[in-house]
């Protein structure tokens, strides 16, 4: 058989649809799992795989200080693939995109991307007419991908800089 691999995709079940949905304080410990590996996996041109740099990083991503922002000023969400966390996604009350990152194995499906429409749509329906969010370099190329603009100088977040950016939302 030539081409088995494309017999064995004919007959494999279809992809589980991503569902985005308010987290929970059930939820902290599969955030931290995927806000974790995002860091350490994906952000290699902001961290440079340096463990130090990851160490402050990731420092206030465990399960204990999610819970403190689920219960805070801010709004959280999780997208998932059937059982597995694809993407966390967040927003300040001010309207600025404070989360988003995708688990390595989701990223480049989408997960990104459908978050970051939901965002931008709750941000709308909280009356902001503008989105803002402070990129990462990893991130900056998916931000203008999905026409977000830079605005200006930018700081550092995170422990590494980055570039302030805003999207009229409409």
């Amino acid at each position: 058989m030539q081409n088995k691999r494309g017999i064995s995709q004919a007959f494999a079940a279809p992809a589980a649809a991503l569902e985005i949905r308010p987290a929970t304080v059930f939820d902290v410990f599969a955030m931290s799992r995927v806000l974790l590996a995002s860091i350490r996996d994906l952000c290699q041109a902001d961290h440079g795989g340096d463990d130090v740099r990851i160490a402050e990083w990731t420092a206030n991503k465990t399960p204990e200080q999610i819970r403190s922002w689920i219960g805070g000023p801010g709004r959280y969400w999780l997208a998932e693939r059937g059982s597995e966390a694809a993407a966390v996604g967040g927003l300040d009350p001010d309207g600025t995109i404070s989360l988003l990152y995708a688990a390595p194995a989701a990223a480049g499906q989408g997960a990104g991307a459908a978050l970051l429409a939901h965002l931008e749509a709750e941000l709308l329906r909280s009356g902001h007419s503008e989105g803002r969010l402070n990129a990462t370099r990893t991130a900056l190329g998916f931000y203008r991908k999905h026409g977000w603009q830079e605005a200006g100088a930018g700081g550092g977040c995170c422990g590494t800089p980055c570039i302030a950016m805003r999207k009229r939302l409409s």
